[in-house]
């Protein structure tokens, strides 16, 4: 068997292990244990190996009949929202973030979902799985609801770290080159960089250095790059992959979700202002649950952890059985994919980009 896999009760079928931190989110072990019982019911490829308070995991995965397809892990202490990742990475083994993170590491899982604390999942995440060689900064990447056929975009980084210089773009771009790749099956994805402006003259030094690096890797790595876009790109069937440092992605990613969020309150008011503007929603409203399904943000929950040894999916903290149940398919599509070990192969520590094939080996791995 591969890792992070296990036979069936039947024998035949090999499932793929996803490992969940059950008591990261805002509405705790419920909603996850939840999310975990609409995935089993989707597919029946997926196992997992839940980790927390075993009292009160157990009585949840019983009552949703889910004990053939989960192995409870037994954690006493749980990350908090507002505990200090330095403080996590010193005193953590014994939360059910550590635990679901090192299954992972151990091979025991394809991938690792939690809801927990952003900022110590990430030090957690690094800590135990390590970065791959050649990557300096992993970053965090979103899905980004847009016009093209697939219905999403990509964007990197998204709030992992601040700080980003020419050579973290260009891996940036070649990690979400990959992610798109294996997560959204785009055969040549497009690669945009974010800036002020499309004209060359425009943005800081490192943009202008990141252009020319990306440029004259991406025929290598299989990849189109389409040069400068604006913040008007992000959801357009113009680009792929859009990448940035990660206080701009964390800055343009709250202002989309709080504008989102202002249309649906808006529409709202709007459909319920006159009893004729009522009669006129009901008209719509075929036309308004396709609309409220294609920016359900439950739909694009799961950000993921590019550039470490194991594939990490951050659910948002707040986030239902649905949102669960959608990053949970994310990791799943990712470890079926064997996408961490395409990615280690598409990055080089000298920034070349390599094919991208789990067979070829990382030439300057030794210079990590």
């Amino acid at each position: 068997m591969t890792a992070g896999s296990d036979q069936s009760n039947s024998g035949a079928r090999k499932r793929t292990i996803i490992s969940v931190d059950a008591m990261g989110g805002d509405q705790g072990p419920p909603a996850v244990v939840s999310g975990i019982a609409k995935s089993a019911e989707k597919n029946p490829d997926i196992g997992f190996i839940v980790h927390g308070r075993a009292s009160e995991i157990e009585p949840l995965i019983q009552k949703a009949g889910l004990a053939g397809r989960c192995e409870i892990r037994d954690m006493p202490e749980v990350v908090t929202m507002d505990a200090k990742p330095s403080i996590v990475m010193r005193n953590g083994k014994n939360t059910s973030m550590w635990s679901a993170v090192d299954a992972v590491k151990n091979g025991e899982a394809g991938a690792v979902v939690s809801c927990g604390n952003t900022g110590a999942l990430m030090a957690v995440s690094m800590l135990r799985l390590r970065k791959i060689p050649g990557v300096d900064r992993p970053a965090i990447a979103c899905l980004w609801p847009s016009r093209n056929k697939g219905g999403f975009n990509i964007m990197l980084d998204v709030g992992a770290d601040i700080r980003a210089d020419e050579k973290d773009l260009l891996q940036y771009a070649l990690m979400g080159g990959s992610y798109a790749r294996n997560g959204l099956d785009i055969k040549r994805p497009r690669i945009g960089l974010l800036n002020v402006g499309t004209e060359e003259h425009k943005g800081r030094a490192e943009i202008k250095a990141a252009h020319d690096l990306i440029a004259q890797a991406a025929p290598a790595a299989e990849l189109d790059f389409v040069g400068f876009v604006e913040g008007g790109d992000i959801p357009s069937n113009r680009v792929d992959v859009i990448v940035t440092d990660g206080f701009t992605g964390n800055v343009a990613l709250k202002t989309g979700e709080g504008t989102a969020s202002l249309i649906r309150e808006l529409l709202r008011e709007a459909f319920n202002a006159t009893p004729l503007s009522k009669f006129a929603a009901l008209l719509a409203l075929g036309s308004l649950k396709r609309l409220t399904k294609r920016i359900d943000p439950r739909r694009v929950n799961g950000g993921v952890f590019l550039g470490l040894n194991g594939t990490v999916v951050k659910s948002h903290g707040s986030a239902d059985a649905t949102g669960v149940s959608s990053a949970i398919k994310l990791a799943f599509r990712l470890a079926e994919s064997g996408f961490t070990e395409r990615l280690a192969a598409r990055v080089a520590s000298s920034g070349i980009a390599v094919q991208d094939d789990a067979s070829v080996t990382n030439k300057n791995e030794q210079n990590a």
